[in-house]
């Protein structure tokens, strides 16, 4: 895939490049993909240029080497501080998710910005399920992924943040 910006077509661009490898989707095919790329999407990106740090965030930042317009964009997409220790920010964010962070991230974006979690990631999936449902002329489910650290863990784990097109959980119970 090319360089995903604010504004593109992700099912165009994920269809294109299926197609390009002279590959295909088939009906019931599930399609994981990148947070990352979703947020850059969507433009779920914050300009750092415009954050103004809290009083709390400049604090933080200062004790532990970090950038308090980065700080600040983690509080703001925190429901909940679950620790601050060792600069090292662990958070719940509004949709419920504990994580490093709050899911804000500077890498694979231009210097001076972040990226945030989508705002609905349920939602996003249902929406690029579509876009490449009517692309490739299937239907597939897709799942929106993202890496989690845990904390003082070595290790990663990926975490489906968003699902549409599958059920994600089998509830058993009351069964044999």
């Amino acid at each position: 895939l090319p360089e995903v910006t604010a504004g593109a077509d992700l099912g165009g661009l994920i269809a294109g490049a299926l197609a390009s490898s002279g590959r295909r989707f088939d009906d019931g095919d599930v399609v994981v993909v990148a947070q990352k790329i979703v947020s850059k999407a969507e433009g779920a990106i914050v300009r750092l240029e415009g954050v103004v740090p809290s009083a709390r965030a400049a604090q933080w930042g200062a004790a532990h080497g970090k950038d308090p317009r980065v700080i600040e964009v983690i509080l703001r997409e925190s429901q909940r501080i679950v620790r601050m220790e060792r600069g090292i920010l662990i958070a719940e964010t509004r949709h419920g998710f504990v994580c490093a962070n709050a899911g804000v991230d500077a890498s694979n974006v231009e210097p001076g910005f972040v990226t945030i979690l989508p705002e609905d990631a349920d939602a996003s999936a249902e929406r690029l399920r579509a876009a490449l449902g009517w692309s490739c002329g299937c239907h597939v489910g897709v799942i929106g992924s993202d890496t989690f650290g845990r904390a003082w863990r070595e290790g990663v784990v990926n975490v489906a943040l968003g699902v549409a097109g599958l059920r994600p959980l089998v509830d058993y119970r009351g069964s044999a």
